[in-house]
């Protein structure tokens, strides 16, 4: 599939190296068009890049990368109130996390990939790839004492679950759909926790396997 990329960090880099190289094609942008033009460079594959506006319209697919403060100013420059996102599948693995006292910064009974939602007219956001570090998107695959790391991700669209299902399983991980996007709330709210443990010195290759699947 055709992925868009906004965001030039570790976590785009780590996802979308894997994904270019499962065979999927990828623009990349941000807001340093020559980080953005950096990034695609080492991901390599064919992988290309461009503004934000592109992104939205390149692919089937936009993973949304970047700090919290700045995600929903991004989507608006990349025109996501106009429609520009309109019967896209947008994947969030963003995390509105405060890093003084690892605390969600997100209003009381919403969550940051919910307001992606109402922001971005016509898209259908999930929630996925939030509770883990970059370092850990990067090993090939992510596998655990054997086991394959298990992927929480929740989102309100069949068609666009199915999307992030084929996505996950392209990291060799295995997908866990826990409900619809309002369940976000609850990943962001464990990804507060996992992001303490990090600050804290935990090894980021371990601090979260407790959501391995246990093999039958």
């Amino acid at each position: 599939m055709k992925i868009g990329v906004l965001g030039a960090g570790l976590m785009s880099d780590a996802l979308a190296t894997r994904w270019a190289g499962a065979g999927h094609e990828v623009l990349v942008a941000g807001r340093t068009p020559e980080r953005a033009a950096r990034l695609a460079e080492r991901i390599g594959a064919g992988a290309r890049h461009g503004t934000l506006r592109e992104a939205a319209a390149f692919g089937d697919v936009a993973l949304v990368a970047i700090r919290h403060e700045g995600v929903l100013s991004t989507l608006r420059d990349a025109g996501a109130a106009e429609g520009a996102f309109r019967g896209k599948t947008i994947i969030d693995c963003n995390n509105p996390v405060e890093v003084g006292d690892f605390t969600l910064v997100t209003p009381p009974g919403t969550s940051l990939a919910e307001r992606m939602q109402d922001l971005a007219v016509g898209s259908n956001v999930v929630k996925a790839f939030n509770l883990c570090q970059a370092r850990v998107w990067e090993m090939t695959p992510p596998v655990f004492d054997g086991r394959p790391l298990a992927v929480p991700f929740a989102g309100d669209d069949a068609a666009s679950n199915a999307l992030a299902r084929t996505l996950i399983t392209d990291l060799g991980c295995v997908p866990v759909e826990i409900g619809a996007l309002h369940r976000a709330r609850h990943l962001e709210a464990m990804a507060a926790i996992v992001i303490g443990l990090l600050h804290g010195g935990a090894d980021p290759h371990t601090v979260f396997n407790l959501i391995t699947p246990v093999a039958a």
